[in-house]
């Protein structure tokens, strides 16, 4: 069996654990020594979560670009311009080289709404740096981004506590 040089996960589907699983790699590669980074396209600043307190703790490099959720949002062109923009910053990451793994937090969203171009998002994530290691994360994920992936893995949502009017909770949701 071939060892690859880097690999692209992608966490996708409507269950839980998407983005906790994002973090448990991330866990991973720190522990293994890697320089890890991670963008985040929905969540905003306001959004104070475990896991970048848990980053913050590593030296783990963290961008939260996102401005929230979209049915949240007071200025939708500015939420957008906040997506393009976290794409950017992305896109200059996965090519840098300087990552070992890199963590793209509901990216997406960010196809989905037509903030970034599928095919933008493909081809920074196949001619990526070599050694860049790749988690995607986010619902509905694109049949392309399933195709560029090498491990996809669906969430799916058998129960969850919100739809039964449990709020989410500090440690296990954020």
């Amino acid at each position: 069996m071939a060892r690859a040089q880097s690999i692209v996960l992608l966490n996708t589907g409507d269950g839980k654990g998407k983005s906790s699983a994002a973090f448990g790699v991330m866990a991973r590669g720190w522990a293994r020594g890697w320089r890890v980074a991670v963008v985040q396209f929905v969540k905003g600043g306001k959004w104070q979560t475990g896991e970048r307190k848990l980053a913050d703790h590593l030296g783990v490099e963290w961008h939260t670009l996102g401005d929230g959720f979209t049915w949240e949002s007071t200025d939708l062109d500015e939420t957008a311009a906040k997506g393009r923009h976290a794409w950017e910053v992305a896109a200059e990451k996965l090519a840098s080289g300087d990552y070992d793994l890199l963590i793209l937090d509901e990216v997406t969203y960010a196809v989905t709404y037509g903030w970034v171009a599928v095919h933008d998002v493909v081809d920074a994530v196949a001619g990526r740096s070599p050694k860049t290691n790749v988690v995607l994360t986010g619902r509905n994920a694109a049949p392309e981004l399933v195709a560029v992936a090498d491990t996809v893995t669906e969430m799916r949502k058998l129960k969850h506590a919100y739809d039964q009017g449990i709020s989410a909770k500090k440690g296990i949701e954020y």
